[in-house]
Order: C-alpha cells, then structure tokens, then sequence
C-alpha cells in the first residue's frame, strides 16, 4: 500500500508540473502580443552634414600619400587625396551611410561599405590597410618607407633606419643622419643653416630651446624627425606664406613610446672652481607634455667641450677652439637657466600650451683687439686691451590657448610676457695711432691714448599678445584668416663713462691736451608694435586658387638720451648739445595677390606668381634739434616660388623675395648729432629706399637603393640703394683727427653663396661617409672721405668627415677642414686680407665589457694670415673616461679639458670700409671634472579613446 500511493502521488506531481510549465508559456505569448506603450528616447536627431577624415597605412604602419580615396552614397559623390602623411579629410558629407573606394598605384584596390552615427559631427575612421600589389617581375622592393623624404617646406627622416646604443639621447641619433651637424654645446646645423627652436609633436618644448631637447630627451622615443621651414602659425593654418622662414626640429614620437615619463639628474665638480648640475624631467602622454629643466655650471668661455651636457663625449662637428674661429673670448662664465613647459588638450575644442624660462649669465672677460682702418688721407691703426663683466638675468613667459570653436571655425590666442636686466662693467686701454699718407699743415699724422672705465644699468620688460582667428567656408579649401599683434617693449639703461684722453704732438711722446670725461648718459626708450594681416583663399581649381594677403605694420618709437657731466662734487650738469631727445613711427602696409598652382598633394609641380605693393610713411620729429620728418614710399614686390617633385625624395624648389626697407630715423637728420662727441654723426634727408632682391634655390636628392642623399642651396642677394656710412675724417679743437659718419646711398652691392652637403651609408650604416662645403662671394661698396671703396670677398669652406662605426663597441670621427678667405679693396690705402686654416679633427668611443666607456675628441689646427695668433697652430685634446652601473641607468664620468693646455681664439672680422680687426684672447683652459649622472624613464604606447586608436596629424599630434 505504502508503494502504490508514493507512485500516485509522483504521478499527480509530474501532472501538476506540467500543466503549470504550460500555463507559463501561454502568459508569455499572451504579453508579447500585447502592444506596449513606447518608451521614451534621447537620441539626438541626425545631423545635414559632417566631416569624415581617416588614414590610409601601408602594412608597415606607414601612411601612403597620394591615394585617391572616392565616397558615394545616395547624397554624395565626393573625391580627394591624401596628405603626405597618408590622412584624408572628407568635409559637408551629407549621409553617415556610404561606399569608400581606395585606390593607390602598387597596392590593392579596396572598396568598404560604411554605416556611421548621424549625429556625430566629426567622424575618425578606423586606419584603412592598403596591401601591397604590383605586375612587374623582377623589381627592386624596398623595405618600408625610405629614410628621408622631402616635402614642401619639410624634410623628414625615419629614425628606426638610424642605430643607436641603448639610452641614447636624440643628439646622437641626429649626428647620424643625413645633413645633419651636431655641436658639442647643443647646437644644431642642417644642410648649412641653423635651427632655432625645437618642438615635440607639433609643439613647442620648453620654450624652444634645441640644446635642452635633444640631448635629453630619449632616442628610443623618436619616430620621425622634422626639420622645418616655418613661416608662422598663420601661414601653417592658411598656407599662404609671407616673409622669410625659421629652421624649426619637431620631434615625433613613436606610437608605442607617446607615453611616458623621463628623468635625468647630473652632478660634477672639477679643478680651477669648476662646478655644474642639472635636472631634467619630462612627461608625455599624448597631447599632454609637462617639462621641467633646470642647470647651472660655469665653464671657461670657448673650451671645446669633451661631451654633452649628459656626460660622454659625443663627438659633434662644433668648432674646437684654436686657429681662427669667432667662438668667443677668453674668461669664465657662470650661468644657469630654468624652463616649464605644459601643454595639454583641456577638452574635445580646446588646448593649452605654456612655457616658460628663467636663465641668468656672468660673463667675466678679457679681449685684446688690432685694427686697421683705411681712409684716403692714411691709415689708422688702434690696439685695444679690455676686460668686461656682464651680468644678465632674464624671464620669459609665453601662453597659447587654442580652440576649434566649432567645424568651420578656429581661434587661438597667445599672450607673451618678458623682462631682462643687466649690469655690467668695462675698463679698457686704446692706443690710436694715424698715419697721414701725404702730410700737409692740415693732414699731420697724430696720436692719443684713452683710458676708459664704464658701468651700466639696463632693463627691459616686454609684454604682448596675439590673437588668430580663421574661418573655413563649406566650399573646401576657401578659408579667411584674421591675425593681430601688440607687442610694447619699454627700455632703461643708465651708462656712467669714466675715461682719460691724451692728446699728442704727431708720434712723439709730447703731451698736447690731457682731458678727463665723466659722464652719465640716461636713456628711456619705448617701442610699440601693431601688427594686423588679413589672408583669404579662393580655391578656382583642384590644383589651383587665388590668395590675398594684406598686412599693416606700425612701430612707433618715443626716445630719450640725456647726457650730464659728472662734477668733482658728484653732482649731475646736463649737457644739452650731447642729449638726443626723439619720437617717430614707420608704417608699411602689404597688399598681395597671388596665383598658387599645385594645391593637390599629388601634384609633381607647384608654383605661386603675385604681386605686393607696399605703400610705408616715415614721420617723426628730434626735439633735440628742432627737426620734423615725413616720408612716403610705395614698392612693388614680385611674388615667385616654384616646385617640381620628381618623387618625395627628390625635389628642387626656387623662391625670389623682395624686401623693402626704410633708412633709420637717425640716418635722415641733416643736424649734426654729437651725443658721443668721438664719433659725430649727420643724417642724409635725400636717402632713398633700400630695396633686396633675393633668389634661394635648393636641390635634394636621396638614392634609397643606394643610401646616398646630396643636396645643394644656392642664393643670391642684390640690393638697390645700399645705405652705407661714409667715415670723413674732420679736425677736433685739439687738432687731432675724429670721424664723422655722414650717409649716402649707392648700388652695385651684392653676395652670392652656395653651399652641397653628400652622404653616403655603407655597410648597414655602419660607415657613413660625408663631404660638405660653401662658397661665397660678397662685393661691398663703401665710402671713406667722399671716395668710393670697393671689397670683394671670396671665402671657401670644405669638410670631410667620414663616421666609422664597425661594431658595437667602437666609433671613430676623422674630420678634415680647410678654410680659404680673401679680400681686396680697390682703395689704394687699404689692407687686403689672405687667411687659410687647415684643421684636422676627430673624436670617438671605445666601449669596454660593455659598461666602460673611453671617449676622446683631439684637433690641430694649421693657421695662416694672422699674425696676431697666440699659438699659431695649436692642438687642443679632451678625453674622458666612463663607467656605467645599475643595468646603464647611472654613470660615473672623469673627464679632462685641453690637456695640452693650447685652446685660444683669434677671430677676423673685415670691416665694409675695407679694414680689418684682429681679436684675440688666450684662457687659462685646461682643467678636469668628475660627474655623476642617473637617467630613469619608463614608456609605453597610447590608449585607444572610446574603443578607437587615436589618429595623429603629420606633425604628430593627435585627434
């Protein structure tokens, strides 16, 4: 019984179970078809148009440039191309649903169906991977993207070609590459002009300074490096370019080292007082850069240093000292300098980037100095012997806001604020002699000796602000541009000048007149700038537009230079006949028009004609002297550039530029100014304006095959209407001689230069081989005593410095340079000038069991021409010796400066009136340092934003 009712009871509950399994699904079907009532939603509603931008990469992660890339959709049928750095921008897309067609000869055609949030007004798409195709058998296939590419106004290296030891700085990747000359105190030089600021990413980098940047900052981080010609922030937004271009280094990082974070800390201290430390600190993640570097050392001025500032002689092309060379003058210097840099991306529309530098300076130094000065009457010849002390503190402080206000629209504003002082003192000894070439009673040969002791006082605080606005229109590429500049500059200097002249009779000994001068001259001069340019682009073809570009530039100048004699008792009488007391302003306005051809970035030529007129006035008066001025003026300055690209290694480029200059204000007074009675001065009211025709040609070519790149830049400067001094020498009321500066204009003045640089790689780098030079020739038109002087002036400069770097553990840098100058002057009394230098340099590593480092940098210098030489060929040897630890992230450094104890400097300068100055010095320069210094970094890539890798820009800045 009890079995019978356990299995009914088993068989009731399944029955149950069943039927309410059953009841459930009916209620289930029931509901589903039951309508329901609809929710409510935030979805934004779809938008008319947008921009749709993307990058076209290679299966190396190169991007491609030049590939035609085609939307369509049921509203579009939009074409373009890519940019050099393989990104393409679609704008007024009207559907977010479309079919891209991507094509790119030697690829694999690729067609892509896309369907996109139609509310969002700015789409980045996905990298697009282009496979590479090609029909032809046989050919040469080249690995990636070749070393060096030449773009318009960009030539661009691939870093990862270039190999460098682990933790080397950017300094040392540089010395590598192609053109590229590196000097050992930071200096950069590439294919013959220097570079002048430094940007990481499109930015600028503790304000801009390249020494800091690049010999800290790790190679391993570098994908690219840009060395740019740059015209500006409006002609980068615009790309309508004014003026003449500044070398700029940008910086790329690689994506996998975007972010990070470095430090290096630096200590040493040597013989003779020798000290100098450092930190440096970076951080980057992306947009975001936050810097911090801060050093101070004092050094002998002009040693040829032994290593970077980061230890270990890196074996830079700079001048070595010794010889001829204007590196500079004997003495010490301390100084130091401080720099914050932060920049970052705020939000989506807005980024921020500042910067600022504190640097201070005491310069201690002796000079000894003899000129030759020619003039119809005779020559005069001077020694000079001195020593000065300056002391300079200086801050600047720069601000820049930028927003992208909405898809069309673009404004940016910087600030910039700055003040510097500076005290220094001098006391020299000149011994000025003149020898008359036919004495007569009126031109007798004389001399005098004076005995000088100065001090001054000297500040400079500077503010100002610039604001740029630019507004794209839905046509693409028609955009207007709007850019104001203020900029107020307010000067103080107070100078008190101590100084004894004695009179002679002719040569002799006899003493005519002993006068005594203490004086005390005060200026205060301040200098507003206003600057308003107006650009607007009208684009008529795909290859070609119209542009205008209109500019007005004021400066105005209020100028005050009170001269007081210093009387026994200290008290101040001002002189009114050495006081100068004038204000006056130059306006020069700038209205172009130009025809630019070669817009597409697939175009092989690019050319621009224009025309500028330039209207200026000139107005001002000397209360000083009771004078009133106003000029006008109008020039027409053609416009000509011109591009051909046979590929993107291989280009020649021509430009002319005119330029139109008004002379000074001082130039064009035709009243006597005897503010410094030695050297009167009377301006010229019929000068007439100065104009410079400039023609710069450059040539580059880089064989990939054959890792061979060659380039030549030539240029040629003619000026019309050379404003040049005339030194008349005149009678003072002790019958001695003095010079007076009259002014005349005169053409026929004119310098052509050209420069080549060669680079062969051999081996897989590991032999470089480079050959460069320069020529130039300047013909310069003078005047001494109302006769016409001309100076020709060849110079010849060759280098050859091959860089052997067989293995891991060995670097050898010969260098050999010769240097020919010669000048001659058509007036009979003048000095003609032959010097020759013959230089034989290198330096080097040896790497021992891998954590031991001997570095070495020796030159001896051949001179000839000079007779004021110290040493006239001496021979200046560095070397240290280094020990790394704690896995290469710290090291130990003894090094040793001029161990021959020979460094000197002797520099030439020849003057436009066909003299010559000699200046030399001799610095007690041998002394040896021990350093200890630690780098610790840590990087990794970026990470992706809502799901998606970030896009870069090509001077690698993100999206």
């Amino acid at each position: 019984m009890i079995h019978f009712y356990q299995c009914r009871s088993f068989a009731t509950l399944f029955k149950g179970l069943v039927f309410f399994i059953s009841l459930i699904i009916c209620s289930i079907k029931l509901s589903a078809q039951t309508p329901q009532t609809p929710k409510k939603t935030n979805t934004p509603p779809p938008l008319l148009v947008r921009e749709i931008s993307g990058i076209v990469k290679d299966t190396t992660d190169v991007g491609v440039p030049g590939t035609t890339i085609r939307l369509t959709s049921e509203k579009d049928t939009l074409v373009t191309s890519t940019n050099p750095d393989g990104i393409f921008v679609f704008k007024n897309v009207k559907s977010a649903t479309y079919t891209l067609s991507v094509n790119m000869l030697g690829f694999k055609p690729l067609i892509g169906k896309y369907k996109q949030n139609d509310a969002i007004p700015r789409i980045v798409m996905d990298p697009i991977i282009l496979k590479s195709h090609s029909n032809t058998l046989d050919a040469v296939v080249i690995n990636g993207t070749p070393s060096i590419t030449y773009k318009t106004d960009t030539v661009e290296y691939k870093a990862s070609d270039y190999i460098v030891r682990e933790n080397a700085t950017v300094d040392e990747l540089l010395k590598k590459m192609e053109g590229m000359e590196v000097g050992t105190d930071g200096s950069l030089v590439h294919q013959g002009a220097a570079v002048t600021k430094a940007k990481i990413n499109g930015k600028t980098y503790l304000g801009g300074d390249v020494s800091t940047a690049i010999q800290n900052l790790p190679a391993e981080i570098v994908e690219k490096i840009q060395v740019v010609d740059d015209y500006g922030d409006q002609a980068a937004r615009t790309g309508i370019k004014d003026g003449d271009p500044e070398k700029i280094l940008n910086i790329v990082t690689r994506a996998d080292k975007s972010v990070g974070n470095t430090a290096n800390i630096a200590a040493g201290a040597g013989s003779n007082e020798r000290y100098e430390g450092s930190v440096f600190a970076t951080r980057l993640n992306a947009n975001q850069t936050i810097g911090v570097n801060a050093r101070i050392n004092n050094t002998v001025n002009g040693v040829a240093n032994s290593g970077s500032n980061n230890g270990g002689g890196n074996g830079g092309r700079g001048g070595n000292g010794g010889g001829s060379s204007s590196e500079g003058s004997g003495g010490t210097t301390n100084n130091g300098n401080t720099s914050f840099s932060y920049r970052d991306q705020l939000s989506k529309k807005v980024k921020i980037n500042t910067n600022y530098r504190y640097n201070f300076s005491d310069v201690n130094s002796l000079n000894s100095s003899i000129s030759q000065i020619p003039s119809l009457l005779g020559k005069t010849f001077s020694t000079n012997d001195g020593s000065n002390d300056n002391n300079t503190k200086a801050h600047n402080l720069s601000f820049e806001l930028e927003a992208d206000l909405d898809s069309a629209n673009f404004l940016r504003v910087s600030p910039t604020f700055s003040y510097s002082s500076t005290g220094s003192g001098s006391e020299s000894f000149n011994t000025q002699r003149f020898i008359a070439a036919n004495p007569t009673p009126t031109n007798q040969s004389f001399r005098q000796d004076q005995t000088g002791k100065n001090a001054s006082t000297n500040t400079r605080p500077n503010y100002g602000v610039t604001v740029f606005y630019q507004h794209i229109f839905k046509k693409p590429r028609r955009n207007i541009s709007l850019q104001v500049s203020l900029n107020n500059n307010n000067q103080e200097a107070e100078q008190e000048r101590n100084s004894r002249i004695l009179y002679y009779d002719g040569l002799s000994d006899v003493v005519l007149k002993d006068s005594l001068v203490h004086r005390m001259v005060d200026r205060d001069n301040l200098t507003k700038n206003y600057r308003g340019s107006l650009t607007f682009a009208e684009p008529l073809t795909a290859n070609t537009q119209l542009e205008f570009n209109g500019q007005i530039n004021y400066n105005g100048y209020d100028n005050t230079a009170t001269t007081s004699n210093i009387l026994a008792n200290g008290t101040k009488l001002i002189v009114d006949s050495l006081s100068n007391i004038y204000d006056y302003s130059f306006t020069q306005t700038r209205l172009a028009l130009n025809y630019r051809y070669g817009v597409s970035n697939a175009s092989k030529v690019r050319f621009s004609l224009g025309l500028t007129a330039v209207p200026g006035v000139l107005s001002g008066t000397k209360a000083s002297l009771g004078t009133t001025t106003h000029r006008t003026s109008f020039n027409l300055i053609p416009i000509a550039r011109f591009q051909y690209l046979w590929s993107r290694q291989h280009s020649i480029q021509i430009n002319y530029s005119g330029n139109a200059s008004e002379p000074t204000f001082d130039q064009i007074q035709p009243v006597r100014d005897v503010s410094n009675p030695q050297n009167p001065i009377v301006g010229n009211p019929n000068l007439k304006v100065t104009f410079n025709h400039s023609i710069n040609t450059n040539y580059n070519n880089y064989i990939a095959n054959s890792k061979l790149n060659y380039s030549v830049n030539a240029n040629a400067t003619f000026i019309e209407n050379s404003v040049v001094r005339n030194v008349v020498q005149i009678i003072d009321a002790y019958n001695s001689k003095k010079n007076e500066t009259r002014y005349v204009n005169i053409n026929g003045v004119y310098r052509i230069n050209g420069n080549y640089s060669i680079s062969k790689q051999l081996y897989n780098r590991k032999y470089n081989l480079t050959l460069n030079g320069n020529a130039s020739y300047n013909h310069g038109v003078s005047m001494s005593d109302n006769k016409q002087n001309i100076t020709t002036t060849w110079r010849f400069n060759e280098r050859l410095g091959p860089r052997i770097n067989p293995t891991e553990w060995l670097e050898v840098n010969p260098f050999i340079s010769y240097d020919y100058t010669k000048s001659n002057n058509t007036l009979a009394s003048s000095i003609d000038s032959k010097t020759k230098t013959l230089a034989f340099n290198i330096d080097g590593k040896v790497y021992m069991w891998q954590t031991l480092i001997f570095g070495y940098s020796a030159s001896k210098n051949y001179v000839s021409g000079i007779n004021a030489n110290i040493t006239n060929n001496p021979l200046v040897i560095n070397g240290y010796l280094e020990k790394e630890f704690w896995k290469r992230k710290a090291k130990f450094t003894f090094q040793a400066f001029d161990i021959l104890n020979q460094n000197n400097f002797v520099n030439r300068n020849i003057l436009d009136n066909g003299g010559i100055i000699d200046t030399k010095s001799n610095s007690l320069s041998r002394y040896f340092m021990l350093r200890l210094s630690v780098r610790l970094q840590k990087w990794s890539g970026i990470k992706p934003r809502d799901g998606r890798q970030m896009m870069r820009r090509g001077d690698g800045s993100f999206n």
